[in-house]
């Protein structure tokens, strides 16, 4: 898909993090742009912003982790905006806890809103791309789930699963042009560290959401297959800690990583 002009995209957590800047990205070049999140006011401003910028923009309050209420969704876009041509299963949540102190809920809550809600969507979007043998699946996936990060681990988990649900969609419609692609951001300026006023690990690299943004426009035009944006050391890291697991271990508590993880559970049971 050379051109994302005139196409209708689904955004969903279009209202925070990096959901906001991909819907500004997306309406810059002109695109219908859907954005999904349970915020309306948030939502309603995101769209006015997008139709400033040159899209057209449609807001729909919905929380996705309904997922049997989905297909209600899917026909309401229809309606509105017509065919879907692209899909960018967006939202996450995230509660960093030590393992054991995770209770089922959280447990159920993460990774119905960040694997299987987007997992259902595209399930019931993709017929319709295969009939016309265009679209594109972007899934925002985390380097969480390239490595498992420490009092994170039932996001990693979701992020794991969302990595090799992507990898084995892409095979699967290798003879089509429906494109499948998941971006790994990475530490943004947009994320929950931030909010706690703690540092980035050491050698990390943090992106502007713009830049993030504007790297997963480029992987639709482009129809990469995966994205990371995190820096070289990072990809160099994530290729070899699948023969090396403790060397990967020893990286994340000499960067601070572990440490980090820690405050933030350890904040966040405090705000609980």
């Amino acid at each position: 898909m050379t051109s994302i002009a005139g196409k209708t995209v689904l955004l969903t957590g279009a209202s925070g993090g990096i959901g906001e800047f991909i819907a500004r990205a997306l309406a810059k070049e002109q695109a219908t742009v859907v954005s999904v999140s349970r915020s309306k006011e948030k939502l309603e401003q995101i769209s006015n912003e997008v139709q400033a910028l040159g899209g057209r923009g449609i807001s729909i309050p919905f929380d996705i982790s309904k997922v049997e209420e989905l297909p209600i969704l899917v026909r309401q876009i229809n309606q509105i905006a017509g065919k879907i041509d692209i899909v960018i299963n967006n939202a996450a949540i995230e509660k960093y806890r030590a393992f054991q102190n995770y209770e089922l809920a959280d447990i159920q809550a993460i990774l119905t809103t960040n694997l299987i809600a987007g997992m259902e969507l595209t399930r019931l979007i993709l017929p319709s791309m295969i009939a016309s043998n265009s679209g594109h699946i972007v899934n925002i996936a985390s380097g969480s789930g390239k490595k498992g990060a420490p009092y994170n681990s039932i996001y990693s988990a979701s992020k794991a699963g969302m990595i090799m649900w992507t990898d084995a969609l892409r095979q699967e419609l290798a003879d089509t042009n429906v494109g499948v692609t998941v971006v790994c951001p990475g530490y943004t300026k947009a994320g929950m560290f931030l909010a706690f006023g703690l540092p980035s690990p050491k050698l990390a690299q943090v992106s502007q959401p713009t830049e993030v943004a504007i790297a997963i426009l480029q992987a639709i035009k482009q129809n990469q297959p995966e994205v990371i944006i995190d820096g070289f050391l990072t990809k160099l890291l994530f290729s070899n800690i699948q023969l090396f697991p403790k060397f990967g271990d020893v990286i994340y508590r000499w960067i601070g990583l572990t440490k980090l993880n820690k405050t933030c559970a350890e904040n966040q049971m405090r705000g609980r």
